[in-house]
């Protein structure tokens, strides 16, 4: 009898985590210009409140990075049967919901004019132009769709990493990942072209590497119970002065995904959740995994795809209807339009999870 795999359920939690992330960092986009007001080159509340939102929720698509790597690394398979489960898994929820997303805003157009303007006119090139664009990420409400054409080509080259860390040892995957860190500060924090040429080091593919590295070493710095806290807090502080520094009244300054404060933090938080289980509570609400919350977060982790392929169009129709209503108060709004569109992709996803066939292309695993 085959054995059956072990829940981790932390994988769950940060698949969750990321995802929640994604749409916060998105609704808080939307909404710069309502924090850009407070910025006065003071540290006031206002201000630190909203870039501190913009710095916590910065990591969604690094997670997912390393989140791959902590699942599919270092084990025995063959390129045939990793492509063959993991490609379709990502390719037909991208074109159902590229299809399916565009023609209900051009819908939207059509019967309501005037709340929305995506095509010029309804005929079949400018329809056929607008899927196309949502595909391409230039098309209204679809900019996020480039995480399609970068995880596919992490995908593409993960076999090679893997057939190297299966017949590495951990000290291999720490020098490559020192040099990542390296490039993650000269090319993605300070901008400046290190002189030696390491950019094949750089970008997605080391925070997947770097994912499993942190599933599978014991090394006793990273089982620390406090040093996770540490991390995230400090890299978040120093993020957020740096910032402040940095921006002005009319420029928010934010530093990329692949950046050395990025890098940082998200190691910080898949440490923190893989070391969980070792933090002294008493609060049985987390620990038993028959809770509502347990089972609700596997069920955002399970939707996750699908929650990215939806979201920025629904955070753009939720605004919309926002500032319909003339609803503008400045922490108010980014709540609410974070729980309004995270609720709604939430229902979405749920629903279409229960049409037969349909079920197996929406981006739910």
């Amino acid at each position: 009898m085959k054995k059956k795999k072990k829940h981790i359920f932390y994988f769950d939690a940060l698949r969750a985590l990321a995802i929640t992330c994604v749409i916060m960092i998105h609704v808080l986009a939307r909404l710069k210009g309502n924090v850009m007001v407070f910025y006065d080159g003071t540290l006031n509340f206002n201000w630190v409140f909203g870039d501190f939102f913009y710095v916590a929720t910065a990591i969604g698509v690094d997670l997912f990075l390393m989140l791959s790597g902590a699942l599919s690394l270092g084990r025995e398979w063959d390129i045939k049967s990793f492509l063959g489960k993991r490609l379709p898994r990502i390719i037909e929820p991208f074109i159902f919901w590229g299809i399916v997303l565009s023609l209900f805003v051009i819908s939207i157009q059509y019967f309501n004019p005037g709340f929305l303007h995506v095509i010029d006119g309804f005929n079949i090139s400018n329809i056929v132009n607008f899927i196309i664009g949502a595909w391409r990420h230039t098309s209204w409400g679809f900019g996020p769709y480039w995480f399609f054409w970068m995880i596919l080509g992490t995908y593409l080259i993960m076999p090679i990493f893997n057939k190297w860390l299966l017949h590495a040892d951990l000290k291999e995957a720490e020098y490559f990942l020192v040099i990542w860190l390296i490039t993650c500060i000269f090319d993605y924090t300070l901008f400046i072209n290190f002189p030696i040429k390491i950019t094949y080091f750089s970008g997605p593919i080391g925070m997947v590497v770097a994912g499993y590295y942190l599933r599978h070493t014991q090394r006793k710095i990273f089982t620390n119970k406090y040093l996770p806290i540490i991390l995230i807090v400090g890299v978040i502080a120093c993020e957020i002065y740096a910032s402040f520094l940095l921006s002005s009244p009319t420029k928010l300054v934010k530093f990329d995904r692949y950046s050395i404060f990025s890098a940082i933090e998200v190691i910080g938080v898949f440490l923190l959740f893989r070391n969980f289980s070792d933090i002294k509570i008493n609060n049985k609400f987390l620990k038993v995994p028959d809770k509502i919350f347990h089972s609700s977060v596997a069920s955002i982790a399970k939707y996750s795809y699908g929650f990215y392929l939806l979201h920025q169009v629904i955070i753009n129709l939720v605004i919309r209807v926002l500032n319909a209503c003339h609803f503008n108060g400045y922490k108010s709004s980014i709540i609410l339009a974070f729980i309004l569109s995270f609720g709604a992709c939430w229902l979405i996803m749920a629903i279409f999870n229960r049409i037969p066939y349909v079920n197996r292309v929406i981006g739910a695993k």
